[in-house]
């Protein structure tokens, strides 16, 4: 038996001129899932991608690769036929038997694209409901709540058939938003807004703050951790690790304790816009955003005020996509992705470190400013970045 996977855009569909273009994306995307599987076969026609394998392949292992394909809205496994009648029929019943013996009602519901098929769909719902009624005494027909619904799409090529639907990973394809560079922890935050931007279509490198020997390899190995987690939804991602002790140890000399939070995160944003800088330069990809996971008044770095200091030392926008959720709706979260229980794991990060016992949370930026002229920013900005370690992370 012939089985494939019938993929169903989502907001794809309400793209107008350049909706081809988000199209062919995510197509580039599913095969860069699947290309260690096999050989497939795609084809895309009125809203829905098929993907049909080519040889012997672990169709398991392919369905849940692709429910981690941003720009899908569901997707179902389904038996591809002949478009005859009978051979329909006779597919129906193969496929779906182990199902159809489990349950007590069903309904048929038929969707006829290709118009030349003799049967209406109507006709195409009740001669089936008939057949599978006679092949299955366990069965009746409940249009209401059916136990299962027996779908039948005739479309040019083939007929499929399939029973259940599963729900997409949603959004846009990865890619057709811009590149983005993520700024990450080993917290919970910074992963899940890595991930709902990458949902909107941003590609995604990775930069962490790493202060050894005051945060250990362990820590580190923690975010690489989660950086291969989100990999699941993203393909590979860039990893810049960014040797931060000795700025830190810099500031605590040099700057009042209460400004101390603060100041540590305007100067992580100027490393990474210097770093983006970089990487734009040797044209290896065109960065135009930061991703960061602050939620508005969480910590004293993620006040109103110290949010203002943050954005005064940023040329590129600064994408908040967690600022107005709650801490139980980031755990459902990453929970939900699957990088919870890796951001729970107790290893100290950066932040932690040389962390004052009553931050300012209400920071003016005169006082930052006049603070930071106690640094020899530039010098120390050409430090990190020179001691900047960079890898591929993949899942």
């Amino acid at each position: 038996m012939n089985e494939v996977i019938l993929i169903k855009e989502g907001e794809i569909a309400l793209k107008g001129l350049n909706r081809s273009d988000f199209e062919n994306r995510l197509i580039k995307n599913i095969k860069q899932k699947l290309k260690l599987l096999g050989n497939f076969r795609y084809e895309n026609a009125q809203s829905t991608i098929t993907v049909e394998p080519l040889e012997e392949c672990d169709m398991d292992v392919v369905e849940k690769k692709i429910s981690a394909v941003f720009g899908i809205a569901s997707y179902s496994r389904a038996a591809k036929a002949p478009k005859n009648f009978d051979k329909i029929k006779a597919v129906a019943k193969n496929y779906l038997q182990d199902h159809l013996k489990i349950c007590k009602t069903f309904k048929v519901e038929a969707r006829r694209s290709d118009k030349s098929f003799p049967l209406k769909s109507p006709q195409i719902c009740a001669e089936m409901g008939q057949f599978l009624l006679d092949e299955f005494s366990n069965l009746r027909v409940d249009v209401n709540e059916p136990d299962a619904v027996v779908k039948i799409e005739i479309r040019d090529q083939a007929a499929y058939i399939y029973s259940k639907k599963f729900s997409g990973a949603g959004g846009l394809p990865q890619g057709c938003g811009g590149d983005g560079m993520l700024l990450i922890s080993g917290g919970i935050d910074s992963p899940v807004a890595g991930w709902m931007m990458a949902k909107r279509g941003l590609k995604l490198q990775a930069i962490h703050f790493a202060s050894p020997p005051y945060t250990s390899e362990r820590a580190l190995k923690k975010t690489e951790k989660l950086v291969s987690k989100l990999c699941r939804w993203c393909d590979c991602i860039p990893f810049h690790c960014v040797d931060f002790a000795g700025f830190q140890e810099e500031i605590h000399k040099k700057c009042p304790k209460d400004l101390m939070t603060i100041i540590v995160r305007r100067m992580m944003m100027k490393i990474s816009q210097s770093i983006i800088k970089d990487q734009n330069s040797r044209g290896y990809c065109n960065i135009q955003a930061i991703v960061t996971g602050e939620s508005l008044g969480q910590v004293a770095s993620q006040t109103l005020g110290a949010t203002l200091c943050t954005n005064s030392v940023c040329s590129l926008p600064v994408f908040r996509p967690l600022i107005g959720m709650d801490k139980s709706e980031i755990v459902s979260l990453a929970r939900k992705i699957g990088t919870f229980e890796t951001s729970i794991l107790p290893y100290e990060d950066c932040c932690t470190v040389f962390t004052p016992k009553h931050p300012r949370t209400k920071p003016r930026l005169s006082d930052v400013e006049n603070a930071e002229k106690n640094l020899e920013v530039e010098k120390l900005i050409k430090e990190a970045v020179k001691k900047t370690k960079f890898y591929l992370i993949r899942e």
